[in-house]
């Protein structure tokens, strides 16, 4: 039986996570909630700051960014004009060795559909996608727990086959640049 037969070998998107990180709380903060709302069609959820760093004014427990997890249908379609918007390429290096990877959308006027809001001012985004195989559950599941085999676990070169092939992006390596 060939990789290609094994439906246990398919990989799929797991998660994707939209992420604003502000530094501080009030309506900068208010603003990036809203806009991600906006976004995604979806309820945010806000970050906390888990140290104090007072040269920054943080403090344990203060607001300073949010967040929007994405799953299915709703994640491969945001994932498509996230990928638009970076104009189809990717660095190699935003992948790392478990398959997942992440890149950041500088301003979030790139993004298609979206128009530039005066109220906003100029905000960007980073994107955390995480892919799985059929059978991760056995390392998250409460009775019986189990470890994931070698063979199971999507390397970085999978990953990146994945998004070629799935999502036509262009890999560009750290030469490349």
């Amino acid at each position: 039986m060939s990789e290609k037969e094994n439906n246990m070998r398919e990989i799929t998107i797991d998660k994707v996570v939209v992420n604003i990180g502000i530094g501080s709380a009030g309506d900068h903060l208010e603003n990036a909630k809203v806009f991600l709302e906006k976004l995604t069609g979806r309820k945010t959820i806000l970050t906390k700051s888990k140290v104090r760093n007072p040269t920054w004014g943080l403090r344990k427990g203060l607001n300073i960014g949010a967040k929007v997890t994405l799953r299915g249908d709703d994640a491969t379609s945001f994932l498509k004009k996230s990928f638009e918007a970076e104009g189809n390429k990717l660095k190699e290096s935003s992948f790392d060795k478990r398959g997942n990877f992440s890149f950041g959308v500088k301003e979030y006027i790139d993004f298609p559909g979206v128009k530039y809001d005066p109220q906003l001012g100029m905000l960007g985004f980073d994107v955390c996608v995480s892919l799985k195989r059929p059978g991760y559950r056995i390392s998250k599941r409460k009775i019986q727990k189990s470890k994931l085999g070698k063979e199971h676990i999507i390397t970085g070169e999978e990953a990146i086959d994945f998004v070629k092939n799935n999502f036509k992006v262009k890999i560009i390596s750290g030469d490349d640049q």
